[in-house]
């Protein structure tokens, strides 16, 4: 969800208090939060060591990919996303593949703030993958 919409992104780490209804929403999501944390825990998947701050923290460090890697390399937030859920998983789960690192050029883009190519591919747009 936070890839998708990178407004709804910034306000699943921000908060607003004069807006009493975002705000109610907010803390509605959060206690389905605790309850997919405790849930994961009791199941076996979550190391009991996770708390809801390390829910927010990843939330944040992957808003902060999504922005700096905008539509230069868009799907860059499933490698780290990925590696978190690692971190976090007990000895012995299940682990999500690792997704492919991005392209460098794609990353390269992004670093230096130039719009991803489009189809009639822009003269400084390298091959795809590099």
């Amino acid at each position: 969800m936070q890839a998708a919409d990178r407004g709804f992104a910034d306000v699943l780490t921000m908060t607003f208090p004069a807006a009493r209804a975002l705000e109610k929403r907010r803390a509605e999501s959060y206690d389905g939060f605790l309850e997919l944390i405790a849930r994961a825990k009791a199941t076996g998947p979550l190391r009991e060591d996770f708390t809801s701050q390390d829910l927010v923290i990843m939330l944040m460090a992957n808003v902060g990919v999504i922005n700096a890697t905008g539509d230069a390399a868009p799907d860059t937030w499933r490698r780290p996303a990925v590696h978190l859920l690692r971190a976090y998983a007990t000895p012995g789960a299940p682990l999500p593949p690792l997704p492919d690192a991005p392209a460098s050029m794609a990353l390269y883009r992004a670093m230096v703030r130039l719009p991803a190519c489009p189809p009639a591919r822009l003269p400084a747009c390298p091959p795809a993958r590099r």
